[in-house]
């Protein structure tokens, strides 16, 4: 024979996750809404970063012509990069990060490859950017 059966945790509570709570805003589920789409934007940047800088050499030996200039704006832009996702707790940061991406889709002129990749992050942090505004409001 079992006991009596309890609801799960948070069962008593109105505005579980997902649900709308008692003032009618819909809750994300998250602790700390805010802290976790900072890392969203923070991860987001490191990871580009790094591509960016592994990137250079596979341009290099496959796509040819990648000169000083296109290797100067790889270099500019992944320090760009670390250095704005550590600031991401700034309010400016996250349109620093869209004009980031736009930079990288200009690079595109210096070489095709970088235009490519300009694509692939602008369409990550588009989505980023979508996730921030669900989870945010």
């Amino acid at each position: 024979m079992t006991g009596p059966q309890r609801p799960p945790a948070g069962a008593d509570r109105p505005g579980g996750p997902g649900e709308p709570g008692p003032d009618g805003v819909r809750r994300s589920g998250l602790r700390n809404p805010a802290k976790a789409v900072r890392g969203l934007g923070a991860g987001t940047l490191a990871l580009e970063a790094l591509v960016l800088l592994l990137a250079i050499q596979p341009i290099r030996v496959v796509g040819g012509d990648l000169g000083g200039a296109a290797i100067g704006a790889i270099v500019a832009l992944a320090v760009a990069c670390v250095v704005l996702a550590g600031m991401m707790g700034r309010p400016w940061a996250w349109n620093a990060g869209t004009v980031l991406q736009g930079l990288l889709l200009l690079s595109g002129l210096l070489h095709w490859s970088l235009f490519g990749l300009g694509v692939m992050f602008g369409l990550v942090w588009a989505y980023a950017l979508h996730v921030r505004r669900v989870i945010l409001g």
